[in-house]
């Protein structure tokens, strides 16, 4: 069952209704579908089964999964005119009043570790509009339920992922300079456990923008698992008991909008038909390595 709210009934680590907490993020309006004219919807779980809460932040919306204690997927409206870069960074993670605390991935999670918080909304993107509104904005990112494990390794790999909405951006400068930009981890049952939960293997991201007067989408995948010479059930038998998963370099593909689809189970509305890199494209090149921003296909 997908929740358009979250839990009216509070857990035992829900702060009561009424609590400031809960009572500081009430006027929340999250994601807007409508951002760039034509409709892109949130994305959810294909199957009906799959419960997630529906959560609203500062132009960004996560659609979490208690299950898992992360999000299935997360969309953020980017306005590149209105953009605040001078935001400082604070570095506040906390939980959100609005779900119990056990059914978020915490400190717990991150200690002692060689894991990173990945932020999956990108702190700057939603840092846009009025002062107070853009460091709002700043702060809302900081909730765990924004983040999920990855490894702390910085390459080049990590470096076009973080990277990939200012060049989109800059690709959608010469139109509207707005994007919509939906991210979230790939929630497989084979993920490896660690502290109570299971740590993604993979992460994907949706960008979508108007090009032409028309809208167009551009689909990524982020992995990393480890050393794909070895298959992950070897690899993870031979990593050392009450260790975080042993997670490879990052490795940044394009991919089709309807293979993201596909291996979330998410529903995508109007993106897979609209993809600048469409899947019949020859085998080989269906998942295209980025090695660069030159690598991106960004057109038709």
């Amino acid at each position: 069952m997908n929740l358009s709210d979250p839990p009216s009934s509070p857990g035992p680590s829900t702060p009561p209704a009424g609590d400031p907490r809960r009572a500081a993020l009430a006027d929340r309006t999250g994601y807007d579908e409508a951002f760039l004219g034509p409709v892109v919807p949130l994305p959810l779980p294909a199957r009906p089964a799959v419960r997630t809460v529906i959560l609203p932040y500062t132009h960004f919306t996560v659609a979490f999964r208690p299950d898992r204690r992360l999000a299935a997927a997360t969309a953020v409206c980017v306005e590149g005119r209105e953009l605040l870069t001078d935001v400082p960074r604070k570095d506040v993670w906390r939980y959100d009043p609005r779900l119990p605390e056990e059914q978020q991935a915490g400190d717990e999670i991150y200690r002692d570790n060689s894991l990173d918080r990945g932020h999956l909304v990108r702190r700057l993107d939603p840092v846009w509009g009025a002062a107070a509104v853009a460091h709002r904005a700043d702060a809302d990112t900081f909730h765990f339920t924004n983040a999920a494990p990855q490894s702390d390794v910085f390459n080049q790999g990590k470096r076009l992922w973080q990277g990939l909405e200012n060049h989109l951006l800059d690709h959608a400068a010469e139109f509207d300079r707005k994007l919509v930009v939906l991210t979230g981890p790939v929630l497989q049952d084979s993920d490896p456990p660690y502290r109570g939960i299971q740590v993604p293997l993979r992460f994907w991201k949706v960008a979508a923008f108007m090009q032409d007067g028309a809208l167009a989408a551009a689909a990524y995948v982020l992995d990393q698992s480890p050393d794909l010479s070895r298959d992950a059930e070897r690899a993870f038998a031979g990593a050392t008991p009450g260790a975080p998963p042993p997670l490879g370099p990052f490795r940044t593909y394009q991919v089709p909008v309807s293979d993201v689809a596909e291996i979330t189970e998410l529903e995508f509305g109007p993106l897979p038909d609209v993809d600048v890199m469409p899947a019949f494209r020859s085998p080989e090149e269906r998942w295209r390595r980025l090695e660069s921003y030159e690598d991106m296909v960004l057109h038709p």
